[in-house]
């Protein structure tokens, strides 16, 4: 008996990160479910979500309701717990930066943005980050379990540096994570309930993660938003400036041998096109972006909101204006001509697509989805469905992903820390 009940005890243990896994992506709304998913008894599967209620990290509805016109005892349902701990996301983008506490399930809590102008020393706005962050925590007195941050750069997963930073004043190489976790440090961010900013808060271990923007957006719309299902997910975005891409291979992040795949910006759509950061010409970065937007319809940037808002606000509220019209649609055969060149080398089972992209693709579906389908192999064959990203700021929750992914990975490790 003793040997029955240690067996289930550790199996239980052992089930506890893949089960909060579950909740965390929606995939196991129910005990139910969580029981099948898991391939363990019911017994099993209740002892794992009481342990993980108890956690505080979950909720266990305790008296379940039958919905209407279901047969059999009803299942009780699994939620993230609305009061749990929250871990620290920010990202940095060339018109400043936004701090978020984000909860388990992709869920914001609190944000805070900042517009500033990006210096050339990283330690200055990532300090701004980190103090936004506290702040947040201050009036929440929430508990944080971990700090993510996502950059417009390649990032070496090997030392944290962002190695391609064009559009900031950073150099090529900067240490950002080593930065930003030293920040949250000294800045005690990380532990108990109310602690951020005490010197017992700044003794807690570090777990702070660092990753490129895009990349992570796609992180998280694969496990929370548009991506959601797919197996082989390609996700091309433009934010404030330039253009970036990510690949998710079954649920894994591709970032080739030290995260730097994926860098579809510097595909050339244009030959004769506009000089690119990178020394060549007319790549997506600079044919596809907010500021190629503005520039192709005539409009000339002004520094009172950020390009992409300018960019956006131009799409929505002046697309009958036949220059914007056409740029638009230039845009989008430039687009359309960068996805079709990555559906032939990568095959997705299904493309997502973010920032102004996004404002682009509902604008004019249509046109995308033919020139993607004329100028592609496998798009003739049957096309890919191209869809909009759905999750508001997902580089954010994407960075709040790397942050939770311990918790993930051992639940009992991360809330004795």
């Amino acid at each position: 008996m003793t040997l029955t009940r240690t067996t289930r005890l550790e199996r239980g243990r052992s089930a506890l990160g893949p089960a909060l896994e579950l909740v965390h992506t929606g995939r196991a709304p129910t005990r139910a479910v969580l029981t099948a998913e898991l391939g363990v008894t019911r017994a099993t599967a209740g002892a794992v979500a009481a342990e993980l209620e108890t956690l505080g990290l979950i909720e266990v509805d305790s008296r379940p309701g039958a919905a209407a016109g279901s047969q059999g005892r009803p299942s009780h349902r699994l939620a993230i717990d609305p009061a749990g701990p929250v871990v620290l996301a920010a990202q940095v983008h060339a018109d400043g930066f936004r701090a978020a506490l984000v909860g388990l399930g992709g869920r914001i809590v609190a944000t805070a943005p900042g517009c500033m102008t990006v210096p050339a020393d990283p330690v200055h706005v990532l300090s701004a980050v980190v103090d936004a962050g506290t702040e947040l925590l201050r009036s929440t007195g929430r508990r944080c379990l971990g700090a993510g941050l996502a950059v417009p750069s390649a990032v070496d997963e090997t030392d944290g540096t962002a190695l391609n930073p064009l559009h900031l004043a950073w150099p090529a190489g900067a240490p950002v994570r080593e930065i930003f976790t030293e920040r949250v440090r000294e800045t005690g961010v990380l532990g108990p309930v109310g602690t951020a900013g005490t010197a017992d808060a700044a003794d807690t271990p570090v777990t702070a993660f660092t990753g490129n923007d895009v990349n992570l957006a796609a992180l998280a719309e694969h496990r929370h938003g548009a991506g959601r299902g797919a197996r082989d997910l390609l996700c091309v975005a433009t934010g404030h400036r330039g253009v970036g891409g990510a690949l998710v291979l079954d649920g894994r992040l591709h970032t080739g041998s030290s995260g730097l795949a994926l860098e579809v910006g510097h595909l050339t759509v244009n030959p004769e096109g506009r000089s690119c950061h990178c020394g060549s010409r007319g790549c997506l970065d600079v044919e596809a972006d907010p500021l190629a937007f503005l520039d192709t319809a005539g409009r000339e940037p002004g520094p009172e909101v950020s390009l992409l808002q300018q960019a956006r606000d131009l799409l929505r509220t002046e697309y009958e204006d036949a220059r914007v019209r056409t740029a638009a649609e230039t845009l989008i055969d430039r687009l359309g001509l960068g996805l079709a060149g990555l559906v032939n080398i990568l095959n997705p089972d299904r493309i997502i697509l973010g920032g102004l992209h996004r404002e682009l693709l509902e604008a004019d579906p249509e046109r995308l989805r033919a020139v993607v389908a004329e100028r592609s192999l496998w798009g003739r064959s049957g096309g890919v469905p191209i869809l909009p990203c759905t999750l508001d700021h997902n580089s954010l929750v994407g960075a709040a992903e790397l942050a939770w992914q311990p918790v993930l990975d051992d639940p009992l490790a991360a809330m004795a820390g």
